[in-house]
């Protein structure tokens, strides 16, 4: 019990000092003298939209494009990369809403949850992303399906793509968004793409890729560069122009492998393979692949990936 009671002044001495910091930064930074409680903060956005607030992203992206802070994001054809991902932010088994999405679990009882899509500005070789405004799946009107993480990139792309593509953007995303549909949206927008492409859910390009590495059409690279203590030699495939799916009608896109292995033991250290529109050639092949992994982490800037040892050649 003296444990507990301990924990709960330690819990209530760390709320008063982020409520002084808060008030502080609110009254020297904006002149605010008072700020909200919880319970009035939450009477006052509960109402609204959370589409109210995208202005405020756009309004941010368009600041740091005028002080040429952006300029530091750029890479790949001097491309802003947006990552595309979703992540659920709220789950419940009792407390629920209109909004939330729903999913049996194992157990028994139904969860209730919220999730998004929350784009953001990557970099290869910075850890800072940049917010863009996301887009939230839930329940939508004329629909009887679940709202589901492909639906609602349409949706984010429908409504951003078109102000963001004149900065000039490439858009990454898992295998989820490597269909037809929404790589020819985000054409269709004036983005470039750039998205995870596994072969078990490709089943008519992979027998494409199959056919054409058979027939030597296939082009090669190998390079290498110190990881730390030991060197990583990266292999890379790629095949220009190939058909996404089955048909006359398949959108012709450009896919690339890339597969990394420790020099001495040849143990596989990465692999994954890549669709984009972005031609891929002897010189832009490794930043094409960089700009692809930034997705997940950041690793090293597109001046350090030219300065590769090269071994092997373009072929």
């Amino acid at each position: 019990m003296f444990r507990k009671i301990n924990d709960l002044r330690a819990s209530t001495f760390l709320f008063s000092v982020i409520c002084d910091r808060a008030q502080n930064t609110a009254r020297t930074l904006f002149g605010v003298e008072r700020l909200p409680c919880d319970n009035q903060v939450r009477n006052l956005l509960d109402p609204l939209s959370p589409r109210a607030l995208d202005g405020v992203f756009v309004e941010v992206c368009e600041g740091l494009e005028r002080h040429g802070a952006l300029a530091n994001f750029r890479g790949l054809n001097d491309q802003l990369l947006i990552a595309m991902d979703g992540t659920q932010y709220y789950a419940s088994t009792t407390m629920h809403g209109k909004n939330c999405l729903t999913r049996q679990t194992s157990a028994g009882p139904t969860l209730y949850y919220h999730t998004a899509i929350t784009p953001v500005i990557v970099c290869p070789g910075r850890t800072e992303v940049i917010a863009l405004a996301p887009e939230y799946l839930m329940p939508q009107d004329g629909h009887d399906k679940q709202d589901c993480e492909r639906a609602a990139g349409k949706r984010w792309l429908v409504k951003h793509a078109a102000s963001l593509a004149p900065h000039g953007i490439t858009v990454l995303g898992d295998d989820l968004y490597s269909n037809q549909p929404l790589c020819a949206l985000a054409l269709q927008n004036g983005c470039h793409f750039l998205f995870v492409c596994k072969p078990d859910s490709h089943a008519s390009l992979s027998k494409r890729l199959a056919f054409w590495q058979d027939s030597g059409a296939s082009k090669t690279l190998e390079r290498r560069r110190r990881n730390g203590r030991f060197t990583e030699v990266t292999h890379y495939r790629s095949i220009n122009d190939v058909g996404l799916r089955g048909g006359r009608d398949a959108l012709s896109v450009h896919w690339l492998e890339i597969t990394v292995v420790h020099a001495k033991t040849g143990e596989q250290r990465y692999d994954n393979s890549f669709i984009t529109n972005h031609q891929l050639m002897a010189v832009s092949i490794a930043e094409v692949a960089q700009a692809g992994r930034g997705r997940w982490k950041n690793e090293t800037s597109p001046q350090q990936a030219a300065g590769y040892q090269k071994e092997g050649h373009w072929r």
